[in-house]
């Protein structure tokens, strides 16, 4: 049988990337040594495929120190790897998404800087998800019906805080309540890691429809409120008279 392996170059061209970043992998111990042969350094199929593993996971938004802890196991990287999973379904450019909802990509960077969309990546090479392209093209709706976009921004600024703030106390309850034990019971990392991503996986979508189901309850009382309190003003009066 031919085992295929690879001298650095080749390896670097076939999987496009540099010679320099394979060894920075290395001396980070993300890639295990290669074999030598006298002065040769050979790679095989496992350096191929952790390579590949490596842009995968870049790919989510995972530094490298999350991402060596994850290849060696740590069960909070994992949970870390499956929480980023769940947010990172497509990957657009600010063009791209500026090409799929028709909202103009100096708008889109102004909503990333603002802290209202969750790119992966520095800016100029920034990746847009899923959840990024259903709140900009929702934003676009909201436009089209003829709210105005510095209020609109302003509003969303403003939810952002309160929910950024909402998140925290949820996150510091899921590790209080769950992760914290999870990580002190017995059992290997890969039996913890298992339990953890199972229980966010559980509670991740229920505390979401209960936010989004109590914010749209709110939403609608408050609505009617209001409407209530416009059929008293002294204008609706003279108008029923």
């Amino acid at each position: 049988m031919n085992i295929q392996r690879w001298r650095v170059e080749d390896l670097s061209e076939e999987m496009g990337v540099s010679v320099d970043t394979i060894r920075f992998y290395q001396k980070r111990r993300l890639l295990h040594p290669p074999a030598r042969e006298g002065r040769i350094a050979w790679y095989d199929e496992g350096h191929r495929q952790r390579l590949v593993r490596i842009r995968e996971l870049q790919t989510q938004g995972l530094s490298l120190s999350l991402i060596e802890r994850l290849l060696d196991g740590d069960a909070d990287a994992r949970l870390a790897a499956a929480v980023a999973d769940r947010g990172a379904a497509i990957q657009l450019t600010a063009s791209e998404l500026a090409g799929r909802t028709g909202v103009p990509e100096a708008v889109i960077e102004v909503l990333a800087d603002a802290g209202l969309l969750s790119p992966t990546g520095t800016q100029g090479s920034r990746r847009y998800s899923t959840a990024d392209a259903e709140l900009v093209a929702t934003g676009r709706e909201l436009l089209d019906v003829g709210l105005p976009i510095d209020e609109l921004i302003d509003l969303a600024r403003h939810y952002h805080e309160v929910t950024t703030d909402i998140a925290d106390r949820a996150v510091d309850l899921f590790a209080d309540h769950i992760r914290r034990p999870i990580r002190e019971s017995e059992g290997t990392d890969d039996e913890k890691a298992e339990r953890l991503v199972a229980a966010f996986d559980v509670l991740f979508p229920a505390v979401t429809s209960m936010v989004w189901s109590h914010f749209g309850r709110i939403l609608l009382e408050r609505a009617a409120a209001a409407l209530e309190d416009a059929d008293d003003t002294p204008v609706a009066q003279e108008q029923s008279a």
